[in-house]
This record gives structure tokens, sequence and C-alpha cells, in this order.
């Protein structure tokens, strides 16, 4: 019994042994995981100091310096600061591995800068792929390449690196250690110890912050790939076609056509509906301010281009007009180019940046739209092949980054339209500012400087009102003048187009294409300008009164409305031009454009007025023809091909062309016998 008691303590005594030995095994383990974690760390800083510090320095002093060398050094100091800032919190406590508390000051430094080690690395890695592409556009340079590893070797002798993305790399391979790093030192380590709870927390951590980087890595580069803009010729798009293709594109079309005819319900996403609405609106929105600017700035070119202050008048004596034109120096050479300057670069380049970054969400909207189609196909489908499978995962992919950025997006250029608007407004603050205070100068020498400024105000404004009328009368005068538009002429083949839309349609329903026309959508139709179309209905299946439907002769589909214009057919006898009146047998004849005609018309009598050019117009193209001022020239059709009156098309010294028609005037003409 004695021996049986012996035996057994032995066996308790070798029992206990061998937990302590695992005990302190696991401990060893423990610690040196940890110490793997903390000196890798060290190690891995001090390789991307070596890359960004010595390497890149060495590469910026190179003759010439690489191109795009800075965007391959991009987010990595941002990967440096984190790491940094994680070993300083390590170091702040001065515990050495071995401590027990060493631990927990990890775990508490690892979860404060999640988030920040989340920032820094998933920006890093969305940019890996266009570090790799442009160290291979090194790689493709022979003498450049040897130089760059000549300059790696040199620059860190220590290790046996022969390219930048021996380095570059270690970013994206950190990143996905921890998980395993932490999850060994939480397998070695003993559940009882105070800081399991919290070590767990960090391993879950990591292995989450990795997941979220890796899914925003893949949205970025699905983004990437399809908010392109591909100028495809024909050619291009014809060798791109294959069976796939073809099949795919006839599936959408199908899908397309049966929720148009209400065969099968479309998959409404209403959230998404209202942030493609909102988006249109502002895309409408921008364009038109952008297109309001343009017209603007246009407009003060011009007005600064007509340098009246450099005619030199007959004023002796006159101080107001002396002060007036002072006024005018000071306006054109220093406030108003003052002016377009800050509006071209506050107001029109950020709205042109504008209307840029729209191309990307406008791109991924509509390959949304192509994915929902090919979804919905396979939507039903209990079990899905690898190719299917690959079509949802694509289809809720570009949903779910709509969904994300599409408000970010929103929101970001309605503040920046509201800034841009802002800005418009300060400017003209500080424009009439200026205004105000050269005005102050002369205030005293000019007429109306003693009225009451209500009065003085009210002044203005019927001396504004009295000069756009007589304006208006002067137009009106000028227009009634002119000859009446006449139709363009047509081609045999439009002649018959016309012959056969207006039997079809009538006379009423014909259209001409003011511009080219390219389809963007379905349904749509490619016209070029001058087409002649029959109008079917003003608006189309979903009630959009901006698209109508149209008979093209033959081929039917949508055109925006604003590219038509309603045609007017040539009547058989126009009356003839009250400045230079035809001979009978010439009255049929109507000249469309500045096209030499052989057959010139003779004046049979002279007329009590003629037109003569106010102002010197240089021609800036063969469509245009130069005049000078005080010259005589013949007006052959007041408006241009498109009954545009602003252009006159005229004759003088035997050139045909346009010209504006304000820079035309009608004088009397006298007599031989000195009489009007």
């Amino acid at each position: 019994r004695i021996k049986k008691i012996e035996h057994s303590k032995e066996m308790e005594d070798h029992r206990d042994k061998k937990k302590n030995a695992a005990k302190e095994r696991q401990a060893q383990r423990q610690m040196m995981a940890i110490e793997e974690l903390a000196q890798s760390e060290k190690s891995y800083l001090r390789m991307l100091q070596i890359c960004t510090v010595n390497i890149r320095n060495n590469l910026q002093n190179l003759q010439p310096p690489p191109p795009n060398l800075d965007s391959v050094f991009l987010y990595i100091d941002e990967v440096m600061d984190v790491s940094g800032r994680l070993l300083s919190m390590l170091d702040q406590k001065q515990l050495t591995p071995e401590n027990p508390d060493f631990l927990e000051t990890l775990c508490t430094s690892f979860l404060s800068l999640s988030s920040d080690i989340e920032a820094a690395y998933k920006e890093y890695l969305r940019h890996y792929n266009h570090v790799s592409l442009v160290e291979n556009s090194y790689k493709q340079k022979e003498a450049l390449w040897n130089d760059i590893v000549t300059i790696i070797k040199t620059s860190a002798p220590e290790v046996n690196a022969t390219s930048l993305s021996f380095f570059l790399v270690m970013p994206v391979q950190r990143i996905a250690r921890y998980p395993l790093l932490l999850q060994t030192i939480q397998k070695h380590t003993d559940p009882s110890h105070p800081a399991y709870g919290l070590l767990e927390q960090t391993a879950h951590t990591s292995v989450a912050l990795n997941c979220r980087i890796n899914e925003y890595k893949r949205f970025r580069e699905v983004a990437d790939k399809y908010k392109k803009t591909e100028n495809l010729t024909i050619i291009d798009k014809i060798n791109r076609l294959n069976t796939h293709s073809i099949a795919k594109k006839t599936a959408r079309f199908s899908q397309h056509i049966k929720h148009e005819t209400g065969m099968v319900p479309k998959l409404v996403d209403e959230e998404f509906d209202a942030l493609e609405g909102f988006f249109n609106i502002l895309e409408d929105g921008i364009l038109v301010l952008l297109e309001n600017v343009e017209t603007y700035l246009l407009h003060l070119q011009r007005f600064l281009e007509c340098k009246t202050e450099e005619f030199d008048f007959d004023m002796d004596g006159e101080k107001t007009p002396i002060c007036y034109k002072e006024i005018n120096t000071a306006l054109r050479q220093w406030i108003l180019p003052m002016f377009e300057k800050r509006m071209r670069v506050l107001i029109y380049k950020p709205l042109c940046d504008l209307r840029d970054l729209l191309v990307g969400p406008k791109n991924l909207i509509r390959k949304r739209l192509h994915k929902l189609l090919d979804y919905e196909v396979i939507e039903g489908k209990s079990k899905l092949s690898y190719d299917e499978q690959a079509v949802a995962n694509a289809y809720k992919t570009i949903n779910t980054l709509l969904l994300n950025e599409l408000p970010r997006f929103n929101g970001l250029a309605l503040q920046m339209i509201w800034r841009m608007l802002g800005t418009f407004s300060c400017l003209h603050r500080d424009l009439a500012a200026d205004m105000e205070q050269v005005f102050q100068s002369f205030a005293q020498q000019l007429p109306h400087s003693s009225l009451h400024p209500k009065e003085f105000q009210e002044w203005v404004e019927s001396a504004v009102l009295e000069g756009a009328r007589q304006l208006e009368t002067l137009c009106q005068s000028v227009e009634e003048a002119l000859n009446a538009p006449a139709a363009q002429p047509l081609s045999p083949s439009s002649q018959r187009r016309l012959k056969q839309l207006t039997d079809k349609h009538g006379s009423g329903k014909i259209f001409q294409v003011t511009s080219t026309v390219v389809a963007t959508r379905d349904f749509d139709l490619n016209l070029t300008k001058g087409e002649l179309v029959a109008l079917i209905s003003e608006t189309d299946t979903r009630g959009d009164k901006r698209r109508w439907l149209v008979d093209a002769g033959g081929k039917k589909g949508y055109v925006a409305s604003s590219k038509l214009a309603r045609y007017h057919q040539a009547v058989e006898d126009p009356p003839p031009s009250p400045f230079l009146p035809m001979p009978a047998d010439m009255s049929g004849l109507r000249r469309h454009s500045c096209t030499p005609d052989p057959q010139l018309i003779q004046v049979t009598s002279r007329p009590l007025f003629q037109v003569i050019a106010a102002y010197d117009f240089t021609a800036r193209g063969n469509h245009e023809v130069s005049v000078h001022a005080g010259e005589p020239v013949r007006v052959l059709e007041p408006h241009d091909k498109r009954g545009n009156p602003e252009w006159s098309l005229v004759e003088a010294r035997g050139q045909r062309g346009y010209v504006p028609s304000n820079y035309l005037t009608r004088t009397p003409v006298i007599s031989s016998l000195g009489r009007q």
C-alpha cells in the first residue's frame, strides 16, 4: 500500500513537471512571437526609410529624373508615419517583450491606431498596381533601368535588392502579416492571462481590418475599370465584336424591350433612383452654368476688343467727353481685364474641372444599367454558374459602390457650385467697388453729379430704357429692310426624301437637323446636319418631351428636340432685295451660300439707298469676306444658312462672303445732279 502511494505521488509530480515545462515552452513561444512582431516592425520601418530617403533622393538627382517618380512613392509616407507611431507608443512605456505588461501595451496601441492603419494602407494598396505599371515602364528603357538598379545597390548595400518593388511591396506584405503574428501570440498565450481578452479583440480587429482593405481595393478596381472613357473608332469596335459580346448585347437589348413593353417588371431601387435623379439634375445645372459663364466671358472679351479709347476725337474744351474717355480707359485697361482673369481662375476653370469629374460617375451609372440587365436575367436561378456568379458580383459591387460614393460626390459637387456662385457674387461686388472708386475721382466733373441718388437712379433707368427703345427700333427697321429668308437648296436625294415625308406626314411635320446628332441611348438615330425628318411624336415612351420620335425616311428613332428646327419650304417667287432690284428674268434666282455664281446680276436702276460697311471687318475664314469702313457692299441674303440675322451674305469687290449684320448701315445715294 505504501509503494502504491509513493508511485502515485511520483506520477503526480511527473505530470506537474510536464505541465510546468509545457507552460514554460508556451511562455517562451509567446515571448518569441511578441519579439518577432516588435523587431520585424522596426526592421520594416528601417527598410521603408532607406527606400524613401536614400533611394528616392538619389533617383531625383538623376538627369533627367525618371518620369512619374513621385507617383511611385505616393502614400508611402503615411504608411511610415503610422508604423513609426506604433513603435513610439511601445517605446514610451519602456517595457521589454519579457514584461507581462508589454502585451497589454501592444494590444492597446494597435487598437488605438487601427483606424489610421486602415486609412494609410488602403490607399497604398489601391495605388500599388499603378506603382507596378510605372516600374515596368522603367524596365522598358534599358539605360534608365540600369541607373536605377545601380542606385538601389549603392543606397542599400546591406540588402540584396535589384528593383524598387523589393521595398515597395513590403507594406502589402506587412498589413497581411499582422493577423498572423497576433494569432500566433494568442495561440501561445494562456487564457488566464490578464490581457488575453484584449489580445483576442486585437486579433479580430486585424482580420476585419484586412477584410475592409481588400473590399475597398476591389471596389476601387471596379470603379477604375468602368469609369474610363475609351475613344474607339468604328474599326476598333468591330474588332471587339465576338460571339460572347454579341450574345451579351442581344440579351441586354431583349431585356430592355421587355421593360419598355411591360412584359417583365424592372428591378426598382428607390434609393439609387433618387441619387441618380439628383445627379442628373446636378449635371444639367453644371453644364448650363458652364455654358452661361462661357457666354459671359465671350461677351466680355468682345467688349474689351472694341478699344474706343484709342480713337482721337476732337474734344477740345469738352470736359465731359474727356472724363468719359478717362473712365473708359481705366475700365478697359485695368478693371475689366483683372475681373476677367479672376473669373477664369476662380469660376471658369473649377467649373471645367467639375464637368470633367462628371464623366466617371456617369460611366459607372451607365455600366450599372448594363450589369442590371444582365443580373435580371439570372436573378431567378437557384444555382449560378461561375460566369453568372461573376456577373452578379459585378452588379452588386457597382451598385454598392454608387450607393456609397454617389451621395458624397453629389454633396461635394453641390457645395462647389454654391461656393462658385458665392465667389461670382463677390467678384461683381469687387468690380462695383473698383468702378465706384474710379467714378468718384471724376464725380464733380460729370453731369448729373449734383443729383440725389434716387433722382440719379431714375435718370439712369430712363436713359437706358430710351437707348434700348431706340436700338430696338433701329434693329426692326434694318430687319424689315433686309431680304426675306430663303430656304436652303436641297440635293436630289433630299428632295426625294422631302417629297416622301411630305406625302406621308404632311408639310407641317417636316423638321431639319440643325447640328450633327450622335446616338447616345438605345433607339436614338445618327443624323448629319441638314437632314430632313418628319415628326411622329413629341415625347418618348416615358413621356420625356426632350426626345422626339421622328421618321428619317425609312428608319425611325429618337432625336433630341433641341437639335431640330421646323423646315420652311422655298416659295416660288421670293420678294426682291430692297437694296438691289433685280431684272425680271432673274427673279427666280436665289442664292444660299457664298459660292461664286457665273451669272452676275446686273443692276438696271440706281437705288435711292445703298448699304455700306460701317466698320472694318477682317475675314477669319473662306466663308467670310473682308470689308473696310465706308466701302459699298451688296446684300445677297440678310441671314446665314441657319436663318440667323446676325450675319449677312454680301458681295464686295467681286468677292462674296458673310459679315456681321451690325457692321452694315444704309446711307442715301447722292444723284449726279446733287439731289438726294
